[in-house]
């Protein structure tokens, strides 16, 4: 009997580091699962030249966007050219080794009531050393949660598939067929906290989220944004009460919106203008801004279809 290939559609959004997208499409080009197209996004990268990729790699669907509509919107651009039975969105600053696809197809062929996969996560320059396997459950008040494993000594104590709360949007495997029920990631995120919104939507849709632990993949983690920017600090603080405001409700979305306004985003803000950092400070209260000026917007709630 010949063994089923589902077509895996590959997307990744590239800004302003066309060499590291080049070496995740090396390591693609790698890998042992036969039947997989890649689309490479370019979200209008203004400071290098994108087109190294699609002439180092022709084989690759490349477009680029005249705009940099955000992380989100490139991801979902690329869901719409998508022709896979599934869809693995891969940041990229990620390197993949050869047979990390097949494990993921399984999972999902082999359980159709998982709407979502992530493989384990090590961190490219500590290979040994686990970024991710699986995420604990949002605490709704504070807004956080954890990453299981994060900065542990890969010793196989995750050796076994798991639910999670949330998949990984930097490797996160979705089928078409929950895409066309859920939708698209919401626009509204740009950037953070949009691949969380999405897992919230298709768990609420009736389906699962699992870490899968026999495929990993390698993150260098970052290479966009930088580590602490103001870009960071905006989008993050910005986006985890779009997150609330779309997903959480009753009292612990009082408790959670007098949480972040009234001690954690005071508390971070101030800690670093006494640090002489006004530009952080200040994207804290950008933050704040954006949403009394969009209190009553009606396309915060919006999720597009595909």
């Amino acid at each position: 009997m010949n063994k089923r290939y589902p077509l895996v559609s590959i997307i990744t959004v590239n800004y302003n580091q066309a060499e590291v997208t080049c070496a995740l499409l090396e390591s693609l080009n790698k890998i042992t699962y036969p039947n997989f197209e890649v689309i490479v996004i370019d979200n209008a990268s203004p400071d290098d030249d994108p087109t190294i990729i699609k002439q180092r790699y022709p084989n690759v669907v490349f477009i680029q966007n005249p705009i940099n509509y955000g992380f989100a919107a490139g991801n979902n651009f690329g869901l719409m050219r998508a022709k896979g039975d599934y869809v693995l969105l891969l940041n990229n600053d990620i390197e993949v080794p050869a047979g990390f696809l097949e494990p993921l197809v399984a999972k999902l062929e082999n359980n159709k009531v998982i709407g979502a996969v992530s493989p384990k996560i090590k961190f490219y320059y500590q290979p040994d050393t686990i970024q991710f396997a699986g995420y604990t459950p949002m605490n709704y008040v504070t807004m956080r949660n954890f990453s299981i494993g994060y900065w542990q000594k890969d010793t196989g104590q995750f050796n076994e598939d798991r639910e999670t709360a949330y998949a990984h949007g930097a490797a996160m495997m979705v089928p078409m067929e929950v895409i066309k029920k859920v939708g698209l990631m919401s626009y509204i995120f740009f950037l953070y906290y949009e691949e969380a919104d999405w897992c919230a939507r298709i768990k609420a849709a009736g389906y699962q989220i699992w870490f899968v632990h026999n495929s990993h993949v390698l993150h260098k983690e970052s290479v966009s944004t930088g580590r602490l920017s103001s870009l960071k600090i905006y989008y993050l603080n910005r986006n985890r009460i779009v997150f609330m405001r779309r997903n959480v409700s009753g009292r612990d979305f009082y408790l959670g919106i007098a949480y972040q306004l009234l001690v954690a985003i005071p508390k971070n803000a101030f800690a670093y203008l006494l640090k002489g950092k006004p530009n952080l400070f200040y994207a804290y209260y950008r933050a704040i801004g954006w949403h009394i000026r969009h209190f009553f917007d009606a396309e915060i709630h919006e999720n597009p279809m595909l």
